[in-house]
């Protein structure tokens, strides 16, 4: 879609000189809302997505790209939303993940490695009679449909 090719080009760009920031999604909805998710290495503040919100909304009136009402909605990936890139898996590298493979199988574990082809997690593993032990795993990129990562309250 040209507009959403646009607006990764404003992100892009009002992003540039920011390397510790990038674009993870945008979207458009039927709705009329255009969201974009953009994310830091260490996370991103309400400042950086204002002026984000500000600069794509800025030229998309100045260029008129969507004729009709909309709302612009810029914040991090919400808790709830799968990883999408590499550099996500990185950044969440100690945390709890949860996995769903296109085999229909479903795996739980520590992410303890990620790089562009694969990522290895660490799951207990509990056989009849022995106790649980910790098994490493790598899963090619490629095999996982969805990946959350889990939130832990302790």
């Amino acid at each position: 879609m040209q507009l959403e090719k646009r607006v990764r080009e404003l992100v892009e760009e009002k992003i540039a000189d920011r390397p510790e920031l990038f674009l993870v999604d945008v979207k458009m909805l039927p709705n009329n809302k255009l969201i974009i998710h953009v994310d830091g290495d260490e996370g991103i503040s309400i400042q950086d997505c204002v002026a984000i919100s500000r600069h794509v909304g800025f030229h998309l009136e100045e260029e008129n790209v969507i004729e009709t009402a909309y709302n612009l909605e810029v914040s991090s990936p919400g808790v709830g939303e799968p990883l999408k890139l590499t550099r996500q898996y990185v950044k969440n590298i100690g945390r709890e993940l949860a996995l769903k493979l296109t085999s229909g199988d479903k795996k739980e574990g520590k992410l303890t490695a990620a790089d562009e082809a694969s990522i290895t997690i660490e799951e207990q593993v509990k056989e009849k009679g022995k106790k649980v032990q910790l098994v490493s795993s790598q899963i090619a990129l490629k095999d996982i449909t969805e990946t959350k990562v889990l939130i832990s309250f302790k």
